[in-house]
């Protein structure tokens, strides 16, 4: 798996502090855009994420940027979409750190209870369930794989990502 020469240990932990930041303070950002208290701790959030980035990115920007790139969808709200099956996907290689993240969290039920707890916040905020309902078609699965396999972002994700089981994991994403 790929990671950052810069990559530092320490930003694991500002990860998690900004996973906190965000499982806080987003729902309030999203239900009241003049809640500047929350704006300023989603802000800084997302200082922490582009922290954490150093040590690599993975599937769910491995798939979004094809996807964006071909029918020019929001990054961020591509990235929310494919969420769900990119956790399955990398489950077993993750399922024991994202169960020491919801324990650092308050999320009860280890890999299964942060899951649920994602869904759960993605129905809050009105995001879609699937790239269809995003309005995508499934109709070229082969070639948005073939630029995720070859995207950057790729070398990061903690299970190989190859042409077939990206084909599928896009597959799951419909």
């Amino acid at each position: 798996a790929y990671s950052s020469p810069f990559y530092h240990p320490m930003s694991a932990g500002i990860a998690l502090e900004g996973m906190r930041l965000v499982k806080e303070f987003l729902p309030r950002a999203y239900k009241e855009g003049t809640d500047l208290e929350a704006r300023a701790n989603m802000m800084s959030a997302a200082a922490m994420g582009a922290v954490a980035f150093q040590k690599g990115l993975g599937a769910i920007h491995a798939l979004s940027h094809p996807i964006g790139a071909v029918y020019n969808t929001h990054h961020g709200m591509t990235n929310a979409v494919v969420m769900p099956a990119v956790l399955r996907f990398n489950r077993a290689a993750i399922e024991e750190k994202i169960g020491r993240a919801a324990a650092y969290l308050g999320i009860s039920g280890g890999f299964d209870g942060f899951y649920d707890y994602v869904l759960k916040l993605r129905s809050e905020l009105g995001v879609p369930d699937t790239l269809t309902a995003m309005g995508i078609a499934p109709d070229r699965i082969d070639e948005l794989s073939a630029m995720a396999i070859e995207d950057p972002s790729a070398g990061g994700n903690p299970v190989a990502m190859t042409l077939e089981n990206t084909k599928a994991l896009f597959r799951d994403c419909f």
